[in-house]
């Protein structure tokens, strides 16, 4: 099932149950899958590309609400808290610390990095192979301690 059809189904079931935080992130979410498809040029998004936009949905709320936090607006913030775990629901499961560590060694030997200065060509490497199962700044920590 696509992406797009189990938000139809699930937008639905919001409307049954009346759940109205749920349908408004479905349909946010609907939105920028919507206005991708377009900006793209394309009739559907491929899985990479509606994953890119699940993405750039869960950060820019995970962003939001760090600035809330720190801005002391609790009642912002419950909301957001929310929007992220319905968000979540659409995400590929996470992969754990040890296997994301693996996996930044294993790139940083295939690019035979040694140094700081060649971070950006270990994170080119290895974006595409966790991407949507990992944090970037997370794995951008990882690269750092490893490469110290």
């Amino acid at each position: 099932m696509s992406l797009l059809e189990r938000l139809n189904q699930d937008m639905k079931q919001a409307m049954r149950n009346k759940d109205k935080q749920t349908l408004s992130v479905i349909r946010m979410v609907k939105a920028s899958l919507q206005n991708e498809s377009i900006k793209l040029g394309n009739d559907e998004l491929s899985e990479e590309q509606e994953l890119t936009v699940l993405t750039r949905e869960l950060k820019q709320r995970k962003d939001s609400l760090h600035e809330f936090k720190e801005a002391g607006r609790d009642d912002l913030v419950e909301n957001l808290n929310n929007e992220i775990n319905v968000l979540q629901v659409y995400m590929p499961e996470q992969l754990s610390n040890e296997e994301l560590e693996t996996i930044v060694l294993q790139t940083i030997e295939e690019v035979n990095a040694t140094s700081k200065q060649e971070m950006g060509k270990v994170m080119g490497a290895l974006m595409p192979k966790v991407k949507g199962k990992a944090d970037g700044t997370e794995v951008n920590k990882l690269v750092q301690k490893h490469l110290s």
